[in-house]
């Protein structure tokens, strides 16, 4: 039965105890092989070209890397909430929520002009590729953007078809399938708010709060955590434990993620360490750091922090963003306000689960979040 796996008893004898949250991303890992290995064949018998350029391309990137973080976050909600037995719907929920990633990802990376993702070409650099490579007439980048364009479509419908099939065979369905379509409005409202920032030249630490929370904390932990608690039929008080959890420990992701987008190893990372810093983008960390430097009358600093501005790919800029923004104080900051995150996100989920075991592989994953790199995460986290 999945969901469970042979332990030792006291008494000596095996018996069956509940997967850890590690070992549920394992399980919910194979579980996506297996959805992807379907929606290949069923894209081959589609069309074998749609199959190859993009299904193929589509697959590989969700299969390369991550750390199926959102899968063993949707684990702890449901256990959280006093779920057990058979978890199957939470790790095919983890599944879907892996999909869902791809296509943030593909989509992300096309409209900041991200060239890497999970240490190997994003996915519309690849289809530039493609179009080189066969001689196609035309332009190589108009085709490679909607073309990659189509390829998050194709992850975000076939993530959606895994959730839907995955809430009708659930007693919670309805309440799982409300968390999701919250969670997709999110999202897009997220991406809509940060595009918006960079056209008006935003700058206000509230404003890239929001944007952090909407674009990522909500659907990296919070959706998760509460998708868990609604397959296990959590009350709502433990609910909004959970909730408030989640997006402590998901806008610490984020701001973690913005602060490896300016300082992080690509070789580490998979992924440009100074994007961010080159477009200027509004993050809380630039935020922060135009605030501390217009408060102190660091000039130099305000000049090159200012989110917004007019964008620079000279690399004496982005070094000089980097030394304004230590020398502000923004990157400890940051740092600060991480480590409070961290710890009010285990105070709340201490209030919605009492089981030790339950709260340790919690703790485990706010600390992995919040302190190590998420390779996988890019702005949509």
């Amino acid at each position: 039965m999945l969901g469970l796996r042979p332990t030792v008893a006291e008494a000596g004898g095996p018996v069956d105890g509940p997967l850890t949250a590690h070992e549920a991303a394992r399980e919910a890992e194979a579980e996506l092989r297996r959805v992807l290995d379907a929606r290949l064949r069923q894209a081959s018998g589609t069309d074998p070209v749609f199959a190859r350029d993009i299904a193929d391309r589509v697959a590989s990137l969700v299969l390369r890397g991550g750390k199926r973080l959102r899968t063993a976050f949707v684990w702890c909600g449901w256990r959280a909430a006093g779920g057990s037995g058979d978890a199957t719907a939470v790790l095919r929920t983890g599944a879907a929520l892996e999909l869902v990633q791809g296509c943030a990802l593909v989509h992300d990376d096309v409209m900041d002009g991200s060239p890497l993702r999970r240490g190997a070409p994003a996915v519309h650099v690849d289809l530039a590729r493609l179009h080189a490579e066969a001689r196609m007439t035309g332009s190589s980048e108009a085709f490679a953007t909607s073309a990659a364009v189509l390829a998050g479509d194709l992850a975000l419908a076939w993530a959606d078809d895994l959730l839907t099939e995955t809430a009708l065979g659930s007693p919670h369905g309805t309440r799982l399938h409300r968390e999701w379509q919250a969670m997709r409005g999110e999202m897009v409202a997220g991406q809509y708010r940060d595009l918006h920032a960079q056209a008006t030249r935003a700058s206000g630490v509230d404003e890239a709060v929001t944007i952090a929370t909407l674009k990522s904390a909500l659907y990296t932990v919070e959706r998760p955590l509460a998708m868990g608690a609604v397959l296990a039929g959590s009350d709502a008080t433990a609910l909004d434990a959970l909730r408030a959890a989640g997006r402590c420990a998901g806008l610490a992701f984020q701001l973690r993620d913005d602060l490896l987008g300016a300082f992080g190893d690509p070789a580490v990372t998979g992924k440009p360490a100074d994007d961010d810093l080159r477009t200027r983008k509004l993050t809380y960390l630039l935020a922060v750091g135009s605030r501390l430097a217009e408060a102190s009358g660091d000039q130099d600093a305000l000049d090159v922090l200012v989110p917004g501005a007019p964008p620079s790919v000279s690399g004496d800029t982005v070094r000089r963003m980097r030394a304004a923004l230590e020398r502000t104080g923004a990157r400890a900051a940051v740092e600060s306000r991480i480590t409070r995150l961290a710890e009010r996100s285990l105070r709340h989920f201490g209030r919605a689960c009492t089981e030790p075991s339950v709260r340790r592989e919690f703790a485990a994953l706010v600390e992995r979040a919040s302190t190590a790199a998420p390779e996988d995460t890019g702005d949509a986290a």
